[in-house]
């Protein structure tokens, strides 16, 4: 009897840290972030109203975000960021980190088509081992007459904004029908979210 109850009350309380840890996660990591922009924003309001309203920064982050959205989908405001975006270009250090992030950014942004072309499965990082990956762009290596057409495959080692570019051929490229939104949850879920049927597709050029 004691040995049932046991074991009831250990499924029970796995059962409650599986709902639990998620919700505790995403509430430090949301609380975290909150306080990380109003403590940029928050010393600036209180030195000009000469009071501390928690909050603050907070708001008015979220306010130029929206303001820089509305801005950036008119063919003037776009103007006018391409050159600030020039200005930001020109600097040196600047340079090299802004095109970097700019560029990691756009390849999961939604209106970006020309990242991601296809969610793959790839034999990596050896032979009998498979990875999701992210087909990018495709590269001809030449060699004295010989050409050799590779497609360049993006596969996240860290949640999703890390990663590995592999070079392989197309007959190592397994091309599936899944949407790459849907790719990328199947990666953030840490592949929880993955189909229990994989279709393959088509291959596509890069």
């Amino acid at each position: 009897m004691t040995g049932s109850l046991h074991i009831n009350f250990k499924r029970k309380f796995l059962a409650g840290l599986v709902i639990t840890i998620p919700a505790v996660i995403t509430i430090f990591i949301t609380v975290s972030f909150f306080k990380f922009i109003d403590g940029i924003l928050g010393p600036l309001f209180e030195f000009i109203l000469g009071k501390h309203f928690a909050g603050l920064g907070f708001i008015t982050a979220i306010l130029i975000v929206f303001l820089v959205g509305i801005i950036s989908t008119n063919v003037f405001g776009k103007k006018i960021l391409g050159l600030i975006e020039k200005v930001f270009l020109k600097i040196p250090v600047f340079k090299s980190i802004y095109t970097a992030v700019k560029q990691l950014v756009d390849a999961f942004s939604p209106e970006d088509k020309s990242a991601f072309k296809k969610f793959v499965i790839v034999e990596y990082p050896r032979s009998g081992a498979y990875a999701y990956g992210f087909l990018t762009k495709e590269c001809v290596v030449k060699s004295h007459e010989q050409e050799t057409i590779l497609k360049a495959i993006y596969i996240p080692t860290n949640n999703l904004y890390l990663g590995e570019i592999v070079l392989l051929d197309d007959k190592s490229i397994i091309y599936t029908d899944i949407p790459i939104e849907d790719g990328i949850k199947i990666i953030l879920s840490g592949g929880t979210a993955s189909p229990s049927k994989i279709l393959e597709s088509k291959k596509e050029k890069a």
